[in-house]
């Protein structure tokens, strides 16, 4: 059995195994510089949203191909499948507002996304304007304290320990309350529509703009 768990490294060291490119030729497809290349391959750095997206526009993939290695196979109702989760195995996501860590990046077609994500914008001014995406989401506040803002309620605080629950295609935002400089919350999201993970990385650039 196979027990190499996917980061954003033994993807790209994957498919440069397959098409046969060196490191040097890499970098001519992505504009990536080599050394920069060289350490993501053994997962000593990662990508800000803008350079992940540069990477898949130039190498023809789409952003969710990069959240795992292997072909997109069709996964069985039932299934015995597993995956434990570490901060050294999530693929980073910078944006504006948020830090995003996923988890259990080497499943595939996972029905529940898990998210750790350190929260940083502190207004409604900052933020901009309020996000929207497929499904429904719960946020669990690990550190800090957050002001929850949503369409159709008025926002409310939350403090480690308490749970907030939403149907994401309601606009919603996540801030730092008062008096903390960020937080840190870990978040599932979940959706009946096929392409979740998609949704969730074309967010990314709209936040990041």
């Amino acid at each position: 059995m196979n027990d190499t768990h996917s980061t954003l490294g033994t993807v790209l060291r994957g498919l440069r195994s397959r098409q046969g490119w060196t490191l040097k030729e890499m970098s001519a497809k992505t504009g990536i510089p080599v050394s920069t290349l060289s350490k993501i391959e053994h997962d000593r750095l990662t990508l800000s949203y803008d350079k992940l997206q540069q990477l898949s526009r130039r190498l023809g993939m789409r952003m969710s191909e990069l959240f795992a290695e292997g072909p997109d196979v069709e996964v069985p109702q039932v299934t015995a499948r597993r995956s434990i989760g570490t901060m050294e195995r999530a693929l980073r996501v910078e944006t504006d507002n948020y830090d995003y860590h996923y988890l259990c990046t080497d499943l595939r077609r996972k029905r529940m996304i898990p998210i750790l994500t350190r929260i940083r914008a502190r207004s409604t001014e900052e933020f901009g304007d309020l996000v929207t995406h497929p499904g429904e989401e719960l946020v669990y506040v690990l550190e800090g304290r957050i002001v929850v803002h949503t369409t159709h309620y008025d926002p409310v605080t939350l403090n480690p320990g308490e749970a907030i629950y939403i149907d994401s295609t309601m606009g919603h935002a996540y801030l730092v309350a008062e008096g903390f400089e960020e937080a840190l919350v870990l978040g599932v999201c979940s959706s009946a529509e096929d392409g979740l993970m998609d949704s969730l990385m074309s967010l990314h650039g709209e936040v990041a703009a």
